[in-house]
């Protein structure tokens, strides 16, 4: 046994079993109410429910969470530790970052911390939604090299006299209409898992976009698909698995696209959609494969949808699975281990030095062609699943993503856009303006703030007259946003008869500009 896997396997055995939970945003729903109901649910029974993942959020509030819910068991989804990053440590606000998830991770007293291996910038841009990485091995490598980084970081922060803090686990991101390289999925995967010691999240939903996107469908059923697939990846190492919703996103001037016979719907990740049978199906062609032999917990992703339709999937989902994750045998590990020294970061080659510097042009290629800057940026990126118009697919995706994520713009800035609107000038200038150039990330990711900012940047350049205008909304919706988010539950409501009512419109919208992932 090498010493990556003797690592990774003392410390997953110092996980407890989790069973069946929640991955849930902190602020909608109401968390504690959801927890009331679940509890109260099946004739006053209560539906178990065997721990939550809560996704990055304000530190006052999940003080808050972890005082009121004393006996849960918490883990965290982290964000901002762009792993997938060449210039991770240099062109990203990364000691930031380090000792915001080291303050949450002490908070919630978590055994794990999922982390995306995506990224929502690169190379200077910044988006709403997860980007993929790049498959490729140098990609892979760099992974590794990061994720090494990272853990070592929090060890040395929350170890204490063991040296050990949580178990980085890395989630196989979703495609969102395409992906680049020339690698196959479960193979980068099991590079990245041959290097470091990390423990992985498989997403069933994640995985259904793999086969639409990258064009599986239309060789292999999703049964001999997913059966390939999970051949090559290294379940050994996952320790969650997540099932959240899809959905089709097309704007109404869209809504007559046609897709062909035979094709698959155009899904993508939707955390506040209906979760699909298929999903279903899949998740028992994966927990009965016998190779998963180190899951902990498997989690429904419910972020955003109401407390209702939460505890119907989640009574469903209990009821179909937790014959598996109550079982004896493989799914799941015990016991104990001795103390595991924390990871430390690897010396990198020159090699791996020069593999890094040409990744930091091709992430910048990348950038500049899903953003539509660059459109012969395209030729330039080995194409892992480029189905016909999936970037156009994408770019219109895009535009509903900076226009209206995190509110929309007329909601958000309401006498500023009758300014604008009076002036001639239209909102779709925003999104040009938005992804013109390259900016540097000086600050933690947050993309709601980050559209504040630049919307009040976009009008001092283009109606300089309502400059002091946008000024003056942007500090109210930052002011509104901090209070917001240090309260929790019905705090909120108290808030909310004392403030400006149009704070509160924008609260869904928020969430979703979050936790989207």
């Amino acid at each position: 046994m090498n010493q990556v896997v003797e690592t990774f396997e003392r410390r997953a055995r110092v996980i407890p079993d989790h069973g069946l939970g929640l991955s849930v945003d902190l602020y909608s729903p109401d968390l504690f109410d959801l927890i009331e109901v679940l509890e109260t649910e099946a004739g006053g029974a209560g539906v178990p429910c065997g721990y939550l993942e809560i996704f990055k959020a304000a530190e006052q509030g999940l003080a808050r969470v972890r005082r009121r819910l004393p006996g849960v068991t918490f883990n965290y989804h982290a964000e901002g530790l762009w792993v997938t990053q060449p210039d991770m440590a240099t062109a990203y606000p990364l000691e930031a970052e380090l000792e915001t998830a080291a303050r949450h991770l002490r908070i919630l007293g978590s055994h794990w911390f999922t982390h995306e291996c995506a990224s929502k910038q690169m190379a200077g841009y910044s988006f709403g939604t997860y980007l993929p990485p790049v498959y490729t091995r140098a990609a892979a490598a760099v992974v590794a090299s990061n994720v090494d980084r990272v853990q070592g970081a929090l060890d040395r922060r929350l170890g204490g006299d063991e040296g050990r803090g949580p178990l980085l686990l890395l989630e196989m991101p979703p495609l969102t209409y395409f992906a680049f390289g020339d690698l196959a999925v479960p193979e980068f995967f099991r590079l990245v898992a041959e290097a470091t010691p990390c423990g992985l999240v498989l997403d069933i939903g994640h995985l259904w976009t793999v086969a639409r996107y990258t064009g599986a469908w239309r060789s292999q059923s999703l049964q001999r698909f997913v059966q390939a697939f999970l051949e090559r990846f290294p379940l050994d190492r996952v320790i969650q698995i997540h099932v959240a919703g899809l959905a089709v996103h097309e704007p109404p001037s869209h809504g007559d696209r046609h897709v062909g016979d035979g094709e698959p719907v155009p899904w993508i990740d939707a955390h506040g959609a209906p979760i699909p049978a298929v999903l279903f199906d899949m998740l028992d062609q994966v927990l009965a494969h016998p190779g998963l032999v180190n899951l902990k917990g498997v989690a429904l992703e419910v972020d955003t949808k109401s407390i209702p339709e939460i505890v119907r999937e989640f009574g469903a989902f209990r009821r179909r699975f937790a014959r598996w994750v109550e079982r004896p045998g493989p799914v799941g590990i015990g016991g104990s281990a001795s103390s595991v020294p924390a990871a430390r970061p690897g010396s990198r080659g020159s090699a791996e030095q020069e593999a890094g510097a040409d990744l930091v042009h091709l992430y910048a290629d990348y950038a500049r062609a899903v953003a539509g800057v660059d459109w012969e940026a395209v030729r330039r990126l080995p194409a892992l699943g480029i189905e016909p118009g999936s970037l156009e697919a994408y770019r219109t995706y895009l535009r509903h993503e900076i226009l209206a994520w995190g509110g929309a713009l007329t909601d958000m800035f309401p006498q500023t856009c009758k300014a604008l609107e009076r002036a001639g000038v239209a909102l779709d200038e925003f999104l040009a303006f938005w992804f013109r150039e390259a900016r540097p990330a000086t600050t933690p990711y947050d993309f709601f703030l980050l559209k504040v900012e630049r919307f009040r940047e976009f009008v001092g350049e283009t109606l300089p007259s309502a400059a002091s205008l946008a000024a003056r909304e942007a500090e109210d919706l930052r002011q509104a946003y901090q209070t917001v988010n240090e309260l929790v539950g019905r705090e909120q409501e108290a808030v909310k008869r004392e403030e400006n009512e149009q704070v509160f419109t924008l609260r869904q919208s928020w969430a979703e500009a979050r936790v989207s992932r």
